[in-house]
């Protein structure tokens, strides 16, 4: 049995942009990150690729400022982006041009853009057609929305969105992850401006001109390597385990980030369950800082389909004492009591 889902429209002008039905309302409580998943009677199943090399095609329009050809270019820079994480196992290969458009119902992943000057703020879309019996992903399209500028210069364009950056950002999304809340916006009258991101997979789009989706951060790299592990990810790295409370009772929708003492990286996490449970993976053995804090500087929506769920009401909070991850294990057992607002 198969299953279509469109996932993820990321936003342009600062807007943050939703996610939509598999996300993070149906994560199991075992998942580090926003990890896409789909439930087959009593389980969850994380939805990912289970053959590779995925293969894709490339539609052969071309529009204002950017040919099949070069299109064809940014997408396989933006696929080697992903498959050059040495600690992950997943990799893609170019099929070929096609004249079928994204998300025609043919069996065949395809990337190309789509004319959709009504998604006023939408730069654009992954969709999945899923095998609900096993989770695995069989198709997986992603449009650009051609009524927006774009670029395809090394050097960028300050007049237009930098193409190989909303690739990386959706083909993030092909592999099955979902929106990382490692961002920071400022709220303006034309929307919300990004101020800086440690994650590409943050859902709102940085402005024209910006180059700065096209590497990953630790949290990206992380979350692959979680999804599609070489052979000894999980033994080289661990992780931090615990649970987030408010007056005793578990809180659901909880943003936990792990600060990496040593190297300044940022992973996060979410509390994924009514107990508060949260499990950061992919982690490097040694001292990490963490933070709790509300999901208050975003559009709900962009990570969790329960949105009126989330708990807001609280302060952000310091574990009281640095979590030493051991290499191949976890450290278990963290508590953090976060205080109402």
């Amino acid at each position: 049995m198969r299953k279509a889902v469109e996932t993820d429209p990321i936003r342009s002008l600062g807007m943050i942009c939703g996610v939509m039905a598999i996300l993070a309302g149906t994560v199991s409580p075992a998942d580090a990150y926003l990890h896409f998943n789909v439930r087959s009677g009593t389980r969850t199943l994380t939805v990912k690729w289970t053959r590779t090399p995925v293969r894709y095609f490339v539609n052969n329009w071309s529009v204002a400022g950017v040919t099949a050809s070069q299109l064809q270019s940014a997408v396989a820079q933006a696929f080697s982006i992903w498959q050059a994480v040495s600690t992950a196992s997943i990799s893609f290969e170019f099929a070929g041009f096609v004249n079928a458009l994204p998300f025609d119902d043919d069996g065949a992943s395809t990337v190309g853009f789509l004319d959709r000057p009504q998604m006023q703020n939408v730069l654009g879309a992954t969709g999945f057609t899923i095998d609900v019996i096993t989770g695995e992903i069989v198709e997986a399209d992603i449009f650009f929305n051609s009524a927006f500028a774009w670029s395809v210069s090394d050097a960028g364009d300050p007049s237009r969105f930098d193409l190989l950056s909303i690739a990386v950002h959706e083909i993030g999304h092909l592999v099955g992850l979902g929106h990382s809340a490692l961002g920071e916006t400022e709220l303006l009258p034309t929307g919300r401006r990004v101020l800086g991101a440690e994650a590409v997979m943050f859902p709102v789009a940085f402005a024209r001109g910006s180059l700065a989706g096209r590497t990953l951060k630790a949290d990206d790299i992380a979350g692959v390597s979680d999804l599609y592990p070489d052979g000894p990810f999980r033994s080289r790295t661990g992780s931090i385990e615990g649970t987030v409370t408010l007056n005793g009772r578990g809180v659901f929708g909880a943003h936990v980030v792990a600060f990496n003492v040593r190297t300044k990286q940022l992973v996060g996490a979410f509390t994924m369950n009514r107990s508060g449970e949260f499990l950061i993976s992919g982690l490097e053995p040694g001292p990490h800082l963490l933070r709790v804090e509300p999901l208050d500087d975003a559009a709900i929506d962009a990570f969790f389909s329960q949105a009126s769920t989330v708990d807001l009401d609280f302060g952000t909070t310091f574990a009281s004492q640095a979590s030493i991850v051991p290499r191949g294990g976890t450290t278990g057992g963290i508590s953090v009591a976060v205080l109402p607002k």
